[in-house]
């Protein structure tokens, strides 16, 4: 009896515990995410540093668009704006602007995995019971579009070598019977609802598994499809470098500059101020491309796009290492609530690069959470050694030995070469957030629709100046912020360009008020 006693006292308290965790952590959404730390934990993609990694333009006091953040969102955007208004011919006549708070590329896309994996067959039938058949298969269609679209921009940016765009295998792993064969279950569907899609995964069970994928006993079977990788940071260096380049008049980068707030519009101004250490910038067009970082500017939504800090490592692979990992991606599903996934490098000491998303091990601390010049040391610890039990000792064999520095770099001498984190931002009903901002939601009016004096006699920005948005993409980034960005693009480009949108980018990841209305954190 005692000992039964003791069992319920122990389960109270942890429930209790748990409790209180949760109401600390649904405070902490309330509150600001700041701008981004000083200090940020050294990522691996960001050595050697790009030429243009702390370029900073003088700042306009007047920008037709301003860009708030360098990742692979605002470099969309401000491509896709450069192209249009060129098409129009009427580039020379435009000003845009792009703001970093830190050196360039240096949030979530200069630290993430560099995976090109799409969710498929995973979110297949939730996507279909929410949103029906046809917006389904477009989101679908949305994500695959992105492995095309990486490779087809960095081809014509001339980076297709700096930036190790490859097309590889990506192996979904599993270690537990029930979750393989729910994941069989779910292909079927997937395949049998999109045709077009059937013939590209191939399930193998666990001996084909071990044998063809080299991995651990304990594996019960795999699925495998296609997907891409790619060199995240020199990508998007590489493609602003050439902006710069090519568009040296009307392209403003400045790094090291923080947006520290916006106002406006006002009866003295018909423009947004955007606030920097270093001057003011008016604009009827301000683009938030800061993913977990948006909140900082616009407070409604708080706790619509919630940061979470997640983490990465760079590690040797063990001498006993196939080398036919370097044409696969792998996802390691061990439980429900979260999996890590891996990459190879191609060049170099062909590192692995291992991360976690959704871990359990992750912990209430992560959420809130945009330090990212620190890591969950007990995340960091599970990833320094997982991968032997993922792939099995014999396949992994003698450790590696350090072949030397990287960059002028000296980077940790064991299995694990570096360690870092990076800030998630995760939408609490799991979609992105596209489009131009309601007042009710960017909590400040518009400015009036002929706001743009320089634009008016040569290209028509939208059918109205305002606050934008995209951001949001809950851990899943590689598969959607780049078209996010470039839809964004054309909705400000207007005319023709707006109206082909229906043609491709999803509606259901469009910002509107009701679904703002709906979006809540416990919805998580």
């Amino acid at each position: 009896m005692g000992n039964a006693i003791s069992l319920v006292r122990l389960a109270l308290a942890d429930f209790i515990n748990t409790f209180q965790q949760y109401y600390v952590v649904r405070e902490r959404l309330d509150l600001s995410p700041g701008l981004p730390v000083d200090n940020p934990s050294r990522s691996f993609w960001m050595y050697p540093p790009s030429p243009i990694a702390k370029h900073c333009s003088e700042l306009p006091d007047y920008a037709d668009v301003v860009v708030i953040g360098s990742g692979i969102t605002g470099t969309s955007v401000v491509r896709r704006l450069l192209e249009g208004c060129k098409e129009a011919g009427a580039v020379e006549s435009v000003r845009v602007v792009m703001l970093e708070a830190r050196d360039a590329c240096s949030g979530a896309t200069g630290r993430n995995g560099g995976h090109i994996s799409p969710p498929l067959y995973h979110d297949w039938a939730s996507l279909q019971s929410q949103y029906g058949n046809a917006a389904a298969e477009k989101m679908i269609k949305f994500r695959l579009a992105h492995l095309h679209e990486f490779r087809k921009v960095a081809e014509e940016e001339g980076i297709l070598e700096a930036c190790q765009w490859r097309e590889v295998d990506i192996v979904d792993a599993y270690y537990e019977k029930g979750e393989f064969d729910g994941a069989k279950v779910k292909l079927r569907k997937y395949q049998q609802d999109l045709p077009f899609e059937a013939s590209h995964h191939r399930v193998y069970e666990a001996p084909q598994a071990r044998e063809i994928f080299h991995l651990a006993d304990d594996v019960v079977g795999c699925i495998v499809g296609g997907a891409g990788a790619i060199h995240p940071y020199n990508f998007v260096t590489g493609i602003i470098a050439n902006l710069l380049a090519r568009y040296p008049a009307s392209f403003f980068l400045c790094t090291n500059t923080p947006c520290t707030s916006i106002t406006g519009p006002t009866t003295a101004t018909p423009y947004y101020t955007v606030a920097t250490p270093k001057g003011n910038v008016l604009t009827p067009h301000v683009i938030h491309a800061t993913n977990g970082w948006c909140s900082h500017l616009l407070e409604p939504m708080r706790t619509k796009i919630i940061p979470i800090r997640a983490m990465m490592t760079t590690q040797r692979a063990g001498q006993s290492f196939p080398p036919t990992t370097a044409s696969r991606s792998y996802v390691f599903n061990t439980t429900a609530a979260g999996y890590d996934y891996l990459t190879r490098l191609p060049n170099g000491e062909r590192e692995l690069m291992l991360g976690a998303a959704y871990s359990q091990k992750m912990g209430y601390d992560s959420v809130g959470n945009t330090d990212d010049s620190a890591y969950d040391k007990h995340v960091g610890a599970h990833l320094g050694g997982a991968l032997p039990r993922y792939f099995g000792e014999e396949n992994w064999g003698v450790e590696a030995q350090p072949a030397g520095d990287d960059a002028g770099v000296v980077w940790a001498q064991g299995r694990v070469k570096a360690t870092w984190s990076g800030i998630l931002g995760i939408s609490v009903d799991w979609m992105p957030w596209v489009g131009r901002l309601s007042t009710k939601i960017s909590a400040r009016s518009l400015p009036p629709v002929s706001s743009s004096p320089r634009l008016r006699d040569a290209v028509h920005f939208g059918s109205c100046p305002g606050e934008w948005i995209a951001a949001g993409y809950t851990g899943e980034g590689m598969v959607h912020a780049w078209l996010s960005g470039k839809a964004l693009a054309e909705m400000i480009l207007g005319g023709e360009n707006e109206r082909a949108l229906s043609e491709w980018f999803p509606e259901v990841m469009q910002v509107t008020h009701s679904r703002w209305k709906r979006a809540r954190p416990e919805n998580l």
